[in-house]
C-alpha cells in the first residue's frame, strides 16, 4: 500500500456548511475510488504567507490516505485544480518516516503538549522572568586606545 497526503486550502468566503461539504467531497472521492482514509485533520481557519485571489486568510484540510496504485492522484488534482473552492493543493508520497511522523503527532508525542488544569503561563510570569529581573545585564564600554604612529623611515635611519 502506498501512503499519501493531501492538504488544501478551501476559500474562507464560503459559509461553514459549505466549507464542510467541499472537503467531504474530497474524503468521498477517495473513498468512491477503493482508498482506505486513515485521518482527516481540519485545521481550521489560518493566515496565508501572502495573498491568494485577493485573499489573506483560508481553511485548511489534511487528508492521510492509503491506495494500492499512484493512479488515482491524477485525477484527483485534476478536480481539485477545477474546483473554484480550493485555493491551492499539495500531495506528498509518504515515506515511512512520515507515516510514523504523522501518527505519533495523532498519538500526541509530537508538537506542542496541552496542560491539564494547569494556567496558561502569561508573558513575563515564572521562574525565567524572575531571574532576568534580579540580574539586569548592563553593557560597559571597554576605553577606546589608538595605536601608537609608526615612526617615519626617515627618522630611523639618521
Amino acid at each position: 500500500m502506498r501512503n499519501y497526503e493531501v492538504t488544501f486550502i478551501v476559500d474562507p468566503v464560503l459559509s461553514g456548511d459549505e466549507i464542510k461539504a467541499a472537503a467531504q467531497s474530497y474524503v468521498d472521492l477517495l473513498k468512491k475510488e477503493g482508498c482506505e482514509i486513515v485521518h482527516v485533520d481540519e485545521m481550521g481557519l489560518r493566515q496565508l504567507a501572502y495573498p491568494i485571489n485577493r485573499r489573506t486568510s483560508g481553511v485548511y484540510y489534511c487528508i492521510e490516505f492509503q491506495i494500492e496504485t499512484g493512479e488515482l492522484i491524477s485525477k484527483y488534482e485534476l478536480s481539485m485544480r477545477r474546483d473554484e473552492r480550493i485555493m491551492r493543493f499539495l500531495t506528498v508520497k509518504l515515506d515511512k518516516y512520515g507515516v510514523k511522523y504523522n501518527d505519533d503527532k495523532r498519538k500526541g508525542l509530537i508538537g506542542k503538549k496541552k496542560k491539564s488544569g494547569d494556567q496558561k503561563d502569561k508573558k513575563g510570569s515564572g521562574k525565567a522572568a524572575t531571574a532576568t529581573k534580579a540580574a539586569p545585564k548592563t553593557k560597559t564600554a571597554a576605553p577606546k586606545t589608538t595605536p601608537p604612529a609608526p615612526k617615519a623611515a626617515a627618522q630611523e635611519e639618521e
